[in-house]
């Protein structure tokens, strides 16, 4: 059965001078401190809604001789900690940004940002936002029209209110109306997406009140009939107790009776996790919810930075409200604050570490969040095996991976994040997409070409999810070039009568811009060290980014959707690296315009060969519902690895022990068995991989 886990020390260099690294994420008393600093600049009483108080990474230039020397053992430099703050005068269009020098106790910078810069929603906000509309006397007149069944609970979902340019700078929200099944035995948990509401209140930010009631289209056109009285519809229940659950499922236990392979450091909230010749340190954020720095494969540079940069969710109804409807998940909301407490059994199966972090709420307290990343080990198949046929003999390895994982919820949609190593020097980052569609209600006996109606009087709008992936390498080294590899074949000729040759041909990438695959082509992007030579083949140390094929964004490029998703439409985006430009769709995705982000960073066409590179992959899927992916998807499964090319002299995982039934422990069932008895199960010992067969298997 699952079992947790009791972190060991990590044999970690010791280096010659003790503080708090430069990289920790804040602790409790730095962000009251921060805090309290920002309110001392303000009269007595002046309330502020605190936004953001998270860490100001150091620059770069001051980060890099630190953590060389950390692993060298040597004396560490001094950083002073800084403190990045986002505030509100509390009900005002006041937003400010402000840095705090903790070390020196001072305000480096404490300004007041102009127009069309808003901040994300928290969690008061959003409490805040349901109430108002439910409270409104006109919202009230229009749920009463249509007659709802006694002892109906209405349920809001408020949305960032998007941008359109219409009278959109002032910062808003959108509201949608459901309601539970009132007949529903658990109506706390009831599914109400199946039961949408044709209103939809908007609401100012800073007054905290309705000042718009939208009327949804509900037909093939914009055409609005207003509330009509409600007519019953059946529920669409997820939870386990509205479903006849199956009954011949077994107990599948993931046991690892020795313990976990891995090793945690953890002091304060500075954590170092090694793991089969792979190290890093973990950080964790408000906005990208896990970091990961300073990167090793057996004490070699492979990564300086890695995190989910930003994601964008633009849907595909051309009508108003939902015209506005392109969420950015983690700019628009944070996938730390997002995070999950996770569970053992249930969010992580085997033996599981857990990491906490600390982030802070609206008035500058902070915020205990239990449990928001799960570390463990899981069996990914066969890493490699081959069998000699003329002995018989198979030597085989399975592929052991590390999973740091962690959970957001974001409204009605959950993302399952997970960065993965394995024993091949390999890096995976992996979205699992699932949770429950944004609906809208639709007349019934209608269909639409930009949705799919997934219940009766249900409509799923099609939309993208598209992620952007920060890459920031250091590839033995810090100065590295992109460039990528393309098969084409070779022209017909004397050596090459038949047509059927094909060569490799890399061209380097030199300045900054947006980039995209050729499947056509094998068009394979890699970052390269061209200081650093493969021992035998002479080739530049590198690593290839594989990435899956997505549509990049549909909306034109005029739109708004197209300004401000400023990564959605290139496959790569390669950039030279300047602190503070760490969000692909720019710093503010709240209501933006755009001109923020990483195309405009592109566009300085920066030279970036052996420079230091920052690499933005995008990747996604294009979300055309099911009729099975309500009342709750199954996971969409999205993958983007980094894999070693010419960095190793061979196959890196060829000293992993070889897969035996001694160490693995397998069981055969017997028919039997099989047919529901426990009696007559056997074992065999190591076939897979035993001596020499006595004859060849011809």
């Amino acid at each position: 059965m699952a079992t947790e886990s009791v972190s060991a020390s990590l044999p970690l260099r010791t280096a010659k001078h003790s503080t708090v690294h430069p990289l920790a994420p804040l602790t409790a008393q730095e962000i009251q401190t921060a805090a309290s600093i920002i309110r001392s600049q303000w009269p007595a009483n002046t309330d502020l809604h605190f936004k953001t108080i998270t860490l100001e990474e150091p620059a770069k230039a001051e980060a890099v001789p630190y953590i060389e020397a950390e692993f060298h053992g040597d004396n560490l430099p001094n950083i002073d900690r800084r403190v990045f703050i986002t505030y509100y005068l509390r009900k005002t269009n006041k937003f400010h940004e402000a840095i705090i020098n903790l070390t020196q106790q001072t305000v480096e910078r404490n300004v007041r940002l102009g127009p069309n810069f808003h901040a994300p929603g928290d969690g008061e906000e959003i409490i805040a936002i349901e109430r108002i509309a439910l409270e409104d006397p006109g919202v009230q007149a229009e749920l009463a029209k249509m007659q709802l069944p006694e002892g109906a609970v209405v349920v809001v979902d408020p949305w960032i209110y998007g941008a359109d340019g219409v009278n959109d700078d002032e910062r808003m929200w959108q509201t949608f109306f459901y309601m539970r099944d009132p007949e529903n035995a658990h109506e706390a948990d009831s599914n109400h997406y199946a039961l949408p509401l044709s209103i939809s209140p908007v609401i100012s930010s800073d007054e905290r009140k309705v000042i718009r009631i939208d009327h949804l289209p509900t037909g093939k056109d914009n055409t609005i009939s207003g509330p009509k009285p409600y007519q019953r519809k059946p529920a669409n229940e997820y939870i386990p107790e509205a479903q006849q659950l199956r009954t011949d499922l077994k107990p599948l236990n993931v046991v690892q009776p020795e313990g976990a392979s891995f090793y945690v450091s953890e002091q304060g909230t500075s954590r170092v996790v090694e793991w089969q010749k792979w190290s890093f340190r973990v950080g964790f954020n408000q906005r990208e919810g896990m970091v990961l720095y300073n990167v090793r494969y057996d004490g070699r540079h492979v990564f300086y930075r890695l995190s989910l940069s930003d994601m964008n969710i633009p849907y595909a109804d051309p009508r108003h409200p939902f015209h506005k409807k392109s969420a950015f998940d983690l700019g628009d909301a944070g996938a730390g604050i997002m995070a999950n407490d996770l569970k053992l059994g249930c969010d992580c199966l085997g033996s599981i570490h857990y990491l906490s972090a600390v982030l802070n709420d609206d008035k500058g307290e902070p915020l205990e969040m239990p449990n928001v990343m799960c570390l463990h080990e899981q069996d990914g198949g066969i890493g490699w095996k081959h069998t000699n046929y003329r002995t018989g003999r198979a030597a085989v390895v399975r592929n052991r991976e590390l999973v740091l994982q962690s959970i957001i919820t974001v409204s009605n949609y959950e993302y399952i994040l997970a960065f993965m190593f394995n024993q091949a020097g390999e890096c995976t980052y992996e979205v699992r997409a699932t949770g429950i569609l944004s609906t809208q209600p639709i007349d019934e006996g209608i269909e639409v070409p930009w949705g799919t109606v997934v219940h009766p009087g249900v409509l799923a709008t099609h939309h993208q999810h598209i992620f952007s992936l920060r890459v920031d390498p250091m590839i033995d080294g810090y100065h590295n070039r992109l460039v990528y590899d393309e098969a084409l074949p070779m022209p017909r000729s004397d050596f090459n009568p038949h047509g059927t040759g094909y060569v490799v041909k890399e061209t380097v990438v030199e300045t900054s811009g947006g980039y995209d695959l050729d499947y056509d082509k094998n068009r394979i992007f890699k970052i390269q060290n061209v200081d650093v030579r493969n021992p035998i083949n002479g080739k530049p140390v590198a690593y290839k980014i594989h990435a899956p094929p997505f549509q990049k964004m549909i909306s034109d490029t005029e739109s708004f959707n197209h300004k401000r998703a400023e990564f959605a439409d290139r496959n790569i985006y390669a950039v030279k690296y300047h602190d503070d430009e760490l969000f692909a769709g720019g710093k503010y995705t709240n209501q933006s315009r755009g001109g923020t982000g990483v195309r405009s960073w592109a566009n300085r066409a920066e030279k970036i060969v052996d420079e230091d590179l920052v690499v933005f992959v995008q990747f996604g899927i294009n979300h055309i519902p099911r009729i099975e992916d309500f009342p709750v998807m199954p996971c969409e499964i999205i993958k983007v690895s980094l894999k070693p090319v010419n960095f190793f002299d061979r196959n890196p995982a060829i000293d992993v022990p070889p897969s035996t039934q001694a160490f693995n422990k397998s069981t055969l069932l017997s028919e039997t068995h099989q047919q529901g008895t426990v009696e007559g199960t056997v074992t065999r010992e190591g076939v897979c991989c035993a001596a020499p067969a006595a004859s060849a298997k011809l």
